[in-house]
């Protein structure tokens, strides 16, 4: 604002006021819009929601912590009752009575900047503000973090299923592993047997008599039933397994289908179909499973969830089936929360209807496409023709390439490379560029960069205050150091330095260091980067490569595990 309006003065030749005069014209507007904002939000609530939102603020009798406080208190477990805490947290949310409320037609950058401060901000802060300024920070804060709770529930509930299918799958070939003795000997037996068989010399009223010979009818009966028993199809994937973790699963089932309401598209129907039988069941003393919709349900499912034997279908196999394919279908979108930011549905952030219709022409022609898909797709399918005339001419000839059958399905194989040998002339340059590498500390690092690239400059209050304090940039890179060591602050604190003292590091923490200032942050790092002459030449400096590392957090959250991968 303060640069519009200079613009603006030096346009049509105004005699430019003092800077601070400026300043303060600038800051009365700002504080004005944010006055009136505050008033408009608090417009809208009833005494009653004002009521209910105070009580976030209320320290409870005995209680350590005020409600708002526990609610901002992210799940840290992975597990069936963390998962009922959860989503119990969104249903106390949403008993505030504010989810409904319609602020589309306020400015929603700033709606998220007074969430943010509220998410953040310490309660006893808030509860020092002016009224109406109280009330809009906690009304901002209820609906955008009702949606980061529905995140979390929804993040607890996909590492949940993961961490019983990886479970169900270990336990599985333990016990294989542990059956392979039994497995091999009846199958020795049957193959006696079955040479017995396949002897041409034998004649056909004899191949009983011999083969009893051989083994007895008694231990091929066993062997048989012992093969039939142990031996898996091979599209199994230990579900039998995972079927025996119902009793945990009920703990936060009956939860699961009660507060979250799922919708889909067309390909998500049937599994939606499904969650719809099964939340109806929980209010039936006695479920009848004889409706139970089937359709989409894997063939590897279909023998545990309706045996053919069975009358009925199994209730435990259809609700690990369904879960399972819950956590599937919410992974491709097409089973989505409506509100929820990680878990929503992407498409409707697309252009629809009379609106896409409205810019369509302006649009295909901003991205240089034609309106119709026709030559998009002909042209899409000329080049994948080509591509398969290429590779299926070259495939005989290519030792490379093979196909291989892989528990009953044929798997594209690629041969891997051949190990190439380290060349003295390698060696030699490692040790030249080992030695001519500095021995500096960390803290001169952070502090060199910035002061070549100013990225610590990227890091603004948490209020979006433009007021800076002095020595700033010392300070958030200690914080940054102690972050990323993960060595907390007490390493990096120097009561002799301001710029180093206790409370300037924890509100430094608090107020400085987020996602969306990170992310300005490394903007300038990679600008940097990219002009330089050794990242020129090993390409553009725009991508970097990072092995596994390990990082010992210090506190238990959701957020931090093992890669899977390493």
């Amino acid at each position: 604002m303060f640069d519009l309006a200079t613009a603006r003065l030096v346009e049509r030749k105004v005699l430019l006021p003092g800077v601070t005069t400026l300043e303060r014209l600038v800051a009365r507007v700002r504080d004005r819009s944010a006055a009136r904002l505050w008033h408009r939000l608090a417009q809208l609530l009833t005494a009653e929601q004002k009521a209910n939102l105070a009580t976030l603020l209320h320290l409870p009798e005995g209680a350590w912590s005020t409600p708002l406080d526990r609610l901002r208190r992210a799940p840290t477990r992975v597990s069936g009752p963390a998962l009922v805490g959860a989503l119990r947290r969104l249903e106390e949310i949403r008993q505030l009575g504010v989810g409904d409320l319609a602020l589309e037609h306020l400015p929603q950058h700033r709606l998220r900047a007074i969430a943010r401060y509220g998410a953040a901000a310490r309660a006893q802060a808030i509860a020092r503000m002016a009224p109406e300024r109280r009330i809009a920070t906690l009304l901002a804060f209820a609906p955008a973090f009702a949606r980061t709770a529905m995140d979390d529930a929804l993040d607890l509930f996909d590492l949940l299923v993961t961490d019983m299918v990886r479970g169900a799958h270990k336990e599985g070939e333990q016990a294989r592993l542990r059956t392979l003795h039994d497995l091999d000997a009846a199958a020795l037996h049957l193959g006696e047997a079955l040479q017995v068989l396949l002897d041409q010399e034998v004649e056909a009223e004899a191949i009983r008599t011999q083969a009893f010979a051989r083994v007895p009818r008694a231990r091929l009966l066993e062997a048989g039933a012992e093969v039939e028993r142990l031996t898996r199809p091979p599209d199994d994937n230990y579900y039998a397994e995972l079927v025996e973790r119902y009793h945990s699963v009920r703990r936060f089932v009956p939860t699961l289908w009660r507060t979250v309401a799922f919708e889909g598209t067309q390909a998500g129907q049937p599994l939606l179909k499904a969650v719809h039988f099964l939340r109806h069941l929980e209010h039936q003393p006695r479920p009848d499973m004889q409706h139970a919709p089937l359709d989409g349900i894997p063939s590897a499912w279909r023998r545990l969830v309706k045996p053919l034997r069975a009358a009925e279908v199994d209730r435990q196999a259809y609700t690990l089936c369904t879960l399972a394919r819950l956590q599937d279908h919410l992974r491709r979108r097409d089973v989505f929360v409506t509100r929820s930011e990680r878990w929503g549905n992407p498409r409707l952030k697309l252009l629809h209807g009379a609106q896409w219709a409205t810019l369509r022409s302006h649009v295909c022609r901003a991205l240089n496409r034609h309106e119709s898909p026709a030559p998009a797709l002909q042209a899409l399918a000329q080049v994948l023709e080509s591509a398969y005339q290429r590779t299926a001419a070259n495939f005989p000839t290519n030792a490379a390439v093979r196909i291989e059958s892989v528990q009953g399905r044929d798997t594209l194989t690629l041969t891997g490379l051949d190990k190439l040998e380290e060349p003295p002339s390698l060696l030699r340059l490692r040790e030249a560029v080992l030695a001519r590498l500095p021995r500096v500390d960390l803290p001169e690092v952070l502090l060199e960069i910035h002061a070549r690239t100013g990225f610590a400059q990227e890091f603004t209050h948490l209020s979006e205050g433009a007021a800076r304090v002095g020595d700033l940039p010392v300070s958030v890179c200690a914080v940054l150091l102690a972050e990323a060591c993960n060595i907390g602050l007490d390493p990096v604190v120097r009561s002799d330095v301001a710029a180093l003292t206790q409370g300037r590091l924890n509100w430094v923490q608090q107020n400085y260091i987020r996602a969306e200032t990170l992310i300005r942050a490394n903007a300038p790092l990679v600008d940097t980067q990219s002009t330089l002459p050794l990242a020129q030449a090993w390409g553009g400096g725009e991508v970097a490569s990072a092995d596994g590392l390990r990082f010992v957090v210090p506190i238990r959250t959701l957020n931090a595990g093992p890669n899977r991968k390493y």
